[in-house]
């Protein structure tokens, strides 16, 4: 006898349905699972043993085969566990099948029964929407998670025996529902950092509401206690609010790497991952033999975080380069390749020297020549080119610290933000891109023309500080930002003239 049950399993951000085909037939007691399965599934056999045991229900006494079709995808994780259970008591007639043609089933079992979290409930659920399937059981954790599709039943339950009730038709509970719109709208917390906590620094303000503004990257650098965390952990205060189709973006990549917290439905807050420096390149950009989403990928419509930048390793800064120039990772393995979308904001930060002290060609502050080339080598000049606005923070002094005056708030930034970022909303319609750092070079030509003077004054700085080809239009681009800020729909000369201050690794030569 063949019986057919239905789960999934995420690859990259999307999810495949699984048909997990149970056969028994009469002989000596075997036990045989094939279809690419990892460790996790192929240990599955004794926990669904002790669960089906505990539960009151008998392992089936036969020579037993299940295969995981498609047979050539690779197979990871302990969601597999309920749909081969069931399986196994639908094979030895302890359980009604007259639902399992339309219901998709995942989760993990205890060894007493209870059903656990898994990963990747969102994109399973969307997938199982897609493919048709009318029922979706999930461990009642997960419940508040895949309930966001609709169109979808959902049945969030906590022990085997309940979806056994379910199946038998025994089950009175009714499906989880929830209500993604207004959930989402209930779901935007308020930060417990601000704008107005920073004292002084208002040019650094300024080029971080310029960078928000047109979600371009920006890099701080300044001596050590000058600010440069704390006023980059204010960025996501003043970015745009997410929207619903971002939210799900962003929720379907932290379920896939299971970081969404028990009992929620969606991301709600742009995300802000700061990885610490000693962190691998595969963890960073996503990998893995069975791949999973890196820190760029987790920080998809939010913040990355780079803290002292040229403490990183080498060949994780340079693994950056594709995703911050194309918008998402492409991994490739031997029997699968997928993609993770990773369109973020990159804020790094750094000291201008070995010692933390601004560069003195003397020797001031411990630093000799030697040592600066070192520090410096280890950012590449085509991983600067990518970055839009470099900023000088110097230290804030006794009066800046000590004054009474209250600094502008967080939501009075973000006021301005907003109104540029709907500008750049209506001027990118139906291009397929929402703002000004993600123009193409042929955009660029096309939207972001100068006057005379404007042309003139980015030929001199272009010539003098020696520029590529990338950081002209990087330029062009915070020049376009700049003028949405100040509402005007021409790019003036003092638009350029800002964003040309905001090259300062260039006009300083510091990359020689």
């Amino acid at each position: 006898m063949i019986v057919h049950t239905y789960c999934a399993s995420t690859y990259g951000v999307d999810a495949h349905i699984i048909n997990v085909e149970v056969n028994s037939i009469g002989g000596f007691p075997k036990y045989f699972l094939v279809g690419l399965p990892d460790r996790s599934i192929q240990e599955s056999r004794d926990r669904i043993e002790a669960a089906l045991h505990n539960s009151g229900y008998e392992m089936p006494r036969s020579r037993l085969t299940i295969n995981l079709a498609p047979a050539d995808l690779p197979k990871e994780g302990s969601g597999f566990d309920l749909p081969i259970a069931v399986g196994l008591l639908a094979v030895s007639r302890q359980i009604a099948t007259d639902l399992l043609p339309d219901t998709v089933l995942i989760g993990e079992l205890a060894l007493d029964g209870s059903l656990r979290a898994i990963k990747g409930a969102l994109p399973i659920a969307v997938e199982a929407r897609k493919r048709g399937y009318k029922n979706l059981i999930v461990p009642f954790d997960n419940g508040a998670e895949a309930a966001v599709v609709q169109d979808l039943n959902v049945y969030a339950l906590k022990h085997i025996s309940d979806v056994v009730n379910w199946m038998n038709g025994k089950d009175s509970n009714g499906a989880f529902n929830v209500n993604p719109v207004e959930m989402f709208s209930n779901g935007h917390a308020r930060y417990d950092v601000d704008f107005s906590d920073v004292k002084g620094q208002e040019n650094v303000k300024r080029s971080l509401e310029v960078a928000a503004s047109g979600g371009h990257n920006i890099i701080l650098v300044g001596p050590p206690g000058s600010g440069k965390t704390m006023l980059a952990r204010r960025l996501p205060t003043i970015l745009p609010p997410l929207t619903l189709n971002e939210s799900l973006e962003t929720t379907k990549i932290h379920s896939v790497a299971g970081l969404l917290k028990t009992g929620n439905s969606l991301v709600t807050r742009r995300p802000f991952r700061s990885p610490h420096h000693t962190i691998s390149d595969v963890a960073l950009v996503g990998g893995g033999s069975i791949p999973m989403p890196g820190e760029i990928s987790l920080a998809h419509n939010g913040v990355l975080f780079l803290d002292e930048l040229p403490e990183f390793k080498r060949s994780a800064l340079e693994v950056l380069r594709q995703p911050l120039e194309d918008g998402h990772v492409s991994i490739s393995r031997a029997r699968m390749s997928v993609n993770y979308p990773s369109n973020i904001m990159l804020v790094a930060s750094m000291n201008p020297s070995p010692s933390g002290d601004w560069h003195d060609p003397a020797g001031h502050g411990g630093s000799n020549a030697a040592q600066m080339q070192r520090y410096l080598a280890k950012i590449s000049g085509p991983m600067l080119d990518r970055i839009d606005l470099h900023v000088e923070v110097d230290k804030v002094s006794f009066d800046e610290l000590s004054s009474k005056s209250q600094s502008e708030s967080s939501e009075d930034v973000r006021k301005r933000v907003v109104v540029a970022r709907e500008m750049q909303s209506k001027r990118f319609m139906g291009m397929g891109i929402h703002c000004n750092a993600q123009m193409s070079t042929r955009m660029v030509r096309k939207i972001c023309r100068l006057d005379e003077s404007g042309a003139a004054l980015l030929k001199k700085a272009i010539t003098s500080l020696g520029l590529s080809a990338r950081a002209y239009d990087r330029i062009l681009k915070v020049a376009r930002t700049i003028a949405d800020l100040g509402l005007s729909e021409t790019i003036q000369p003092e638009h350029v003239a800002e964003a040309i201050q905001y090259r300062n690794l260039d006009r300083q030569g510091w990359l020689g």
